[in-house]
């Protein structure tokens, strides 16, 4: 019976944690969805900071939490289309690369320490966004034929290194270093 209620209060801290990075995410997205590339498409999204942030010291409900909050922000600032399937895989890929590569490729647990640490992180994040976009934009393409896919396709992988890596840094050395937060990839996280 103890198995069981330990259980059950895991899922609850669990479903708490995912509607707080939910909220988290979109406090910080809606803001800025004014700042259109795309109308209706894409946009300049600071929000992207948190993706590193999320899939390394959140694990999977982190990238769930990523997922969902992209896509209750495109319902929210009207821009739901066909295309948001798309961007919700992508939106999961993102910060799952960062905890695939933290707790199942890197020798070392995460850390920005060091120069090494920084340069396999920076690789990590350009193969997120690199991911992101490669998910996402041939759906645009495909559905929206009137929409710059090369634009697009930019759009989203600066979004997905530069805020990452300027902004995205500083707040997982911060966490870490600073208020203690353990990550939650490492080498014995459960698939």
């Amino acid at each position: 019976m103890k198995s069981k209620n330990k259980r059950f209060h895991k899922g609850l801290r669990t479903a708490g944690l995912f509607f707080a990075l939910v909220f988290a995410y979109l406090v910080l997205a809606i803001p800025f969805r004014v700042m259109t590339v795309i109308p209706g498409f894409t946009e300049i999204r600071p929000v992207q900071l948190l993706k590193p942030v999320y899939g390394v010291f959140f694990g999977i409900p982190g990238c769930l939490a990523f997922a969902f909050g992209n896509l209750i922000g495109d319902l929210l600032g009207d821009s739901l289309r066909w295309s948001s399937i798309a961007g919700f895989a992508a939106n999961f890929a993102g910060p799952f690369v960062f905890w695939l590569f933290w707790s199942r490729l890197s020798k070392t647990p995460f850390s920005l320490r060091t120069g090494t640490d920084l340069l396999k992180h920076l690789v990590t994040t350009v193969v997120s966004a690199f991911t992101e976009s490669l998910l996402i934009t041939p759906v645009v393409m495909l559905v929206y034929a009137d929409v710059d896919a090369m634009l697009f396709a930019i759009t989203v992988f600066l979004n997905g290194t530069v805020f990452p890596l300027l902004l995205g840094i500083p707040l997982m050395i911060l966490m870490q270093e600073e208020f203690g937060f353990r990550p939650c990839a490492n080498r014995y996280a459960p698939l």
